[in-house]
Order: C-alpha cells, then structure tokens, then sequence
C-alpha cells in the first residue's frame, strides 16, 4: 500500500512538472508570435510613409529652403486629410489605429512624427530641419511589452 501510494506522488509530481513546463512553452511561443504581429504592424507603417513625400511642400514640386516645409507645430495632416489618403510623411504625427484583423490579439498602433538633428536622431527638434523621424509604438494586452520602432527620413536637395 505504502508502495502504491509513493509511486502516485512521484507520478502527480512528475505530471505536474511536465504540465508546468509545457504551459511555460506556450506562454513563451504566444509572446513571440505576438511580438513579430507586432514588429511587422509597426514596419508596414513606417514603410508606407517612407513612400510618401518628405512633406506638403514636397508632395508636388521641390523645397529648396527650410522654410519652404512645415512648421514643427503643425506637422501632421492637412485639413481634409485622412488615413490612407495621407500624401506626406509628417501626416503620420497623431495617427492612432487599433489592428483587430489578426485573430489572436487587438494592436494598439500610435505615431509620432518630429523635426531631428541627423547628428542627434533621439533629441526632438523644435525648428525646421532636412530630417524629420517617425516612432511607432505598438502594445497589445496579449504581449508583454511595448515595440517602439523608429526610422529617419531626410529630404536631399541640391542646387
């Protein structure tokens, strides 16, 4: 009877432990897949605005000064302008999308767009400069942690 019973803890520790393992598995497996959802959300964003011009002034014909694009405080899109219809980079500054066409997990997608010094990429720029930077940030309630992804766009011009 005592041998009976040894082997059933030793059975039930033993489940337990497999059943620990394999929930640590999945939990691990959700995170990640999650995480690439949302790596790719982010880049699509940040490459369909890299396809758009640098700025309003851009959109059709070239800047040759500064002055020429607009002004830090009023980047984002221009009056009438809305998502997919964006025609310039900075229209992306303020939008906000919730991605519920994946049918794991909701993405909640929020976009910044700035003025920076090429020299310094993280410091924001409260003057007009030849590079403007989008961060995108992405969180969902089913991933761990935030996805920050950012990318630098630098308008050329030459006399």
């Amino acid at each position: 009877m005592l041998l009976t019973i040894g082997a059933m803890i030793l059975l039930s520790t033993l489940i337990l432990r497999v059943n620990n393992n394999f929930s640590s598995n999945t939990s691990t497996v959700y995170d990640t897949k999650f995480a690439i959802l949302g790596t790719s959300i982010g880049a699509s964003i940040i490459e369909e605005a890299m396809g758009k011009a640098f700025d309003e002034a851009t959109a059709d014909s070239s800047a040759s000064s500064l002055n020429d694009f607009t002004a830090p405080n009023k980047l984002g899109p221009e009056t009438g302008e809305v998502y997919p219809n964006f025609n310039d980079f900075d229209d992306y500054n303020g939008y906000t999308k919730v991605d519920s066409t994946m049918p794991s997990a909701v993405f909640d997608i929020q976009c910044t767009v700035c003025y920076v010094d090429p020299n310094s990429p993280n410091v924001t720029s409260n003057s007009r400069t030849w590079t403007k930077k989008i961060s995108v940030t992405v969180t969902s309630i089913s991933m761990n942690d935030t996805i920050k992804l950012s990318s630098l766009f630098s308008y050329w011009y030459f006399n």
